[in-house]
């Protein structure tokens, strides 16, 4: 297979499509974000890739905490909206109705329609180039019922989160179908 060297990308491959949210002043504030993922799984600590002005990363080192909020497949001009508008200038909670409301920390605010809402605290805001990476320690998660198998595991194909392809494509994508077992597959070869 022939190769073209394309330079350092700013993407790897698909990003998730998650809502980064904070309460800055008086009230919550919600951000797009795609730059982000688990970091460490004990403790489990999430990072998110955030522009130094964005208006819910004042919200975050005004108070050491945030919200991840991991929408549904059908959320994504939701989604859309708080990453085209500032926080500063628009109240994207009330212009998306999302209804609010707060889990263990108080100033992680969480969205009732996102199917699986981590609350985390920050442990650590490292100043990048052109992004803050915050690390924040999950305090706990919320997850709709409807999302939980029988055993009480988060079923991430039930909750079917939106994914973001960057350039060219510039898409809100499906996960898709599962494949295969992980962990099970490999042990054919």
């Amino acid at each position: 297979m022939a190769k073209v060297l394309k330079g350092p990308p700013t993407w790897i491959a698909q990003m998730p499509a998650l809502l980064i949210g904070a309460d800055v002043g008086e009230k919550p504030n919600f951000m797009a974000v795609a730059w982000a993922g688990m970091a460490n799984c004990e403790p489990p600590i999430v990072s998110a890739a955030i522009r130094p002005a964005q208006h819910t990363l004042t919200g975050i080192r005004a108070h050491g905490e945030f919200s991840v909020n991991v929408p549904s497949q059908s959320q994504y001009k939701k989604v859309d909206f708080c990453g085209l508008n500032f926080g500063a200038s628009v109240n994207k909670a009330q212009v998306c109705g999302f209804s609010n409301y707060y889990g263990t920390l108080q100033h992680a605010p969480l969205i009732e329609e996102r199917a699986v809402n981590p609350e985390c605290s920050a442990v650590q805001i490292t100043e990048l180039d052109s992004r803050c990476l915050v690390l924040g320690k999950v305090a706990d998660i919320h997850a709709s019922e409807e999302c939980v198998s029988a055993d009480g595991k988060i079923d991430f194909l039930r909750v079917n989160p939106p994914v973001f392809l960057d350039n060219p494509t510039r898409k809100y994508c499906t996960v898709g179908t599962a494949k295969a077992e992980a962990f099970r597959v490999g042990v054919e070869l």
